[in-house]
Formats: structure tokens, sequence, C-alpha cells
């Protein structure tokens, strides 16, 4: 499977923004859908945003970061963003990302990882 590696998280206070990076060993990363997911202590993980596989031109928010986050791919750098603004103590969680299963536009990507797979994650973390 694709190997991960998040970064980009950190400590921010309400209004604030961070981006998310995610780099893949994966030289044809173009060929995959990506999403990003989060969890947040005592609750499962959630899917953040996906973004369809090649140019990208598909993607889904959930509706919590609609207008606030903005997810895109760089396929030559093998690599994955989410630019987060505009942040919310509710946003406070790990984030992940992974290759997805995401047939439609309009519904969100579910994760192709099995539990041996999810990366280290990066902590965003947001005071209020």
């Amino acid at each position: 499977h694709v190997n991960v590696v998040e970064s980009g998280g950190g400590l921010v206070q309400t209004g604030e923004s961070l981006k998310l990076s995610c780099v893949a060993s994966e030289a044809s990363l173009d060929t995959y859908s990506m999403g990003w997911f989060r969890q947040a202590p005592g609750k499962k993980r959630e899917v953040v945003s996906c973004i369809s596989r090649y140019d990208g031109s598909s993607t889904y928010y959930r509706d919590s970061v609609k207008g606030r986050f903005t997810i895109s791919r760089d396929n030559a750098k093998n690599s994955l963003y989410l630019q987060m603004n505009t942040l919310k103590p509710e946003d406070t969680a790990m984030y992940y990302c992974a290759p997805v299963f995401y047939p439609y536009a309009w519904e969100p990507c579910t994760s192709e990882f099995d539990d041996t797979a999810w990366g280290q994650g990066t902590q965003v973390t947001v005071s209020s």
C-alpha cells in the first residue's frame, strides 16, 4: 500500500490558518483519489475532504468545513494538501491522509487503508 507522511499541524488560535501536507511514497500518486481524515479523542475517524485522481477535478467537503478548507494535489511532488482557514476549536483533531474510494463527487469518499496503513498523522489544535 501507499506510505504517507503528514505534516503541517500545530497549535493555533481560533480564526487562524494552517496548511497540511501529505507526501506519499507512491510515484504514481496521480492514479489515486485521495482524502483527508481526522479523529478527535473519543470520536470516530471522519472524512474531511476528498479529491479525485489525476487532475483532481472533483472534490468533496464535509459540511462543517465547506468554505473554510481547500484540498489540492501536486502529482509531480507526490503530495496532497489541505489549506485550513478560519479554524475553529471543533477542528481540533489528528489529521491523516489516505488513498480513497471516491466514485461519486457528491458523496464522501471512503478510505482504502486498513488499520495498519495509516500514517502518524499531524496534530491540529485550535484554542478558543
